[in-house]
């Protein structure tokens, strides 16, 4: 997995492949969002081509932990593997996702 933050960290735009092997990178990208005040964190995975079941759960502790704080997290963009993952785990009935 790979990331660049926007220059108020309140977004992170993720590529390459999001699986169990990127849970400490994950959890680091996951602490900087959640620093960010006030703001809805957005997740764009215009560029992320895989996701595997371990990535689906690091998404959901960043929405759990964002709800501790009264955040929300928006997903952006999902493509490919990643949207048909989403359809079929019903993502869209946990996250505000941004076609």
């Amino acid at each position: 997995m790979k990331y660049r933050f926007s220059p108020d960290q309140s977004e992170v735009a993720l590529s390459g492949q999001l699986t169990f092997p990127d849970h400490a990178n994950f959890r680091t990208v996951a602490d900087l969002l959640l620093k960010s005040p006030g703001q809805p964190l957005v997740i764009d995975l215009s560029e992320l081509e895989f996701i595997d079941s371990a990535g689906l759960g690091m998404l959901l502790i960043v929405r759990t932990e964002a709800e501790r704080v009264e955040r929300s997290v928006r997903l952006r963009a999902p493509r490919g593997q990643v949207k048909r993952i989403f359809d079929l785990s019903k993502f869209e009935n946990l996250f505000g996702i941004d076609e």
